[in-house]
């Protein structure tokens, strides 16, 4: 450890010290991963190529997988490999990229769910004015600003966390470079950029939860109007999962993110963490495609034998130009 901290690196700690339970945390890691990915893969693909899922609402999802395929990936493979090799090493520039996009990636998650809370909000209240509203340029732009905001949003908080001087071992309790772990290897703290950085990101998250609060409010006024039961079900079973996940997802990381950083290791921290960096990206191709009857029928329709016969053929006349 003295060799490592002394480098300009960090050393995470991760889960245990154990060999077993790093093995152990590795292979629970790799499978959940797994199934991130190919969840993700799944909606991403079926999406694309089904034309009958080019609609405002599977364009968000789309993207919304990306995101949860790259937030993921950002901080689970190196844990896992960390937890085989049994070396919590990370260089600086590694730890660089991994809060940039971590910070950028989860800022464009929290932006996205919002934008398809309103999606729904406009389908289900103002159905009418929807093809208007949600537009396929309004729809562009809406994507667009979801990742411009994210990734300027990345760029402050590495800006501000690197720029504080650092004291002591390079040690951080947690399994990637986290943001309120780093901050306890702080000598001192600007506070004014700390507190302007930590009060517009609040401030945003809050808005981006109220917002997504009051679209499901009016979702749900509107659907208790509904006289079919059947259309009822329908809606509250794709909208409560949703909004539960966007829920949890927001109050673990608010939690972590807001609590004063401690001196001490906690296992909250850990459990927290994998709160908002592993379950959400695992649980959202469940929410959104095992629940979608559009989406399962595009699965079975894009792994029959036909589509098969068909996608070949068309591959084979591109080879051909």
């Amino acid at each position: 450890m003295a060799n490592l901290t002394s480098m300009s690196g960090f050393l995470l700690m991760g889960f245990s010290e154990e060999r077993k339970l790093q093995i152990l945390h590795a292979l629970l890691f790799l499978v959940t991963y797994l199934l991130a990915l190919t969840g993700n893969l799944l909606i991403i693909t079926i999406t694309t190529l089904d034309h009958c899922l080019h609609s405002p609402m599977y364009y968000f999802l789309k993207h919304l997988s990306l995101l949860d395929l790259c937030f993921i990936s950002i901080t689970v493979p190196q844990s896992i490999a960390n937890s085989l090799m049994d070396n919590g090493y990370i260089s600086l520039g590694q730890c660089i990229l991994q809060v940039f996009f971590f910070i950028a990636l989860a800022s464009s998650e929290v932006a996205i769910l919002t934008v398809m809370s309103y999606d729904r909000y406009v389908a289900i209240c103002q159905p009418l004015q929807y093809e208007t509203i949600m537009d396929p340029r309004a729809c562009r732009r809406a994507v667009i600003a979801v990742w411009v905001a994210g990734g300027l949003s990345g760029l402050v908080h590495t800006a501000v966390n690197f720029s504080i001087p650092l004291c002591g071992e390079r040690v951080i309790h947690q399994f990637f470079c986290d943001v309120p772990q780093m901050l306890k290897l702080a000598c001192s703290y600007d506070f004014i950029n700390e507190i302007a950085v930590a009060a517009f990101t609040t401030s945003t998250a809050f808005i981006c939860l109220i917002s997504i609060v009051l679209s499901y409010i009016r979702i749900f006024s509107a659907v208790l109007r509904i006289p079919s039961t059947e259309g009822r079900t329908k809606v509250f079973s794709t909208c409560i999962p949703h909004l539960f996940v966007v829920t949890f997802f927001l109050s673990a990381a608010g939690f972590e993110f807001l609590r004063p950083p401690s001196d001490s290791q906690s296992a909250m921290d850990l459990t927290f963490s994998v709160f908002y960096t592993v379950i959400p990206p695992t649980l959202n191709p469940v929410i959104y495609s095992l629940r979608n009857e559009a989406m399962k029928a595009a699965l079975r329709k894009v792994l029959s034998k036909e589509e098969f016969a068909q996608r070949k053929m068309y591959l084979k006349a591109i080879f051909k130009l």
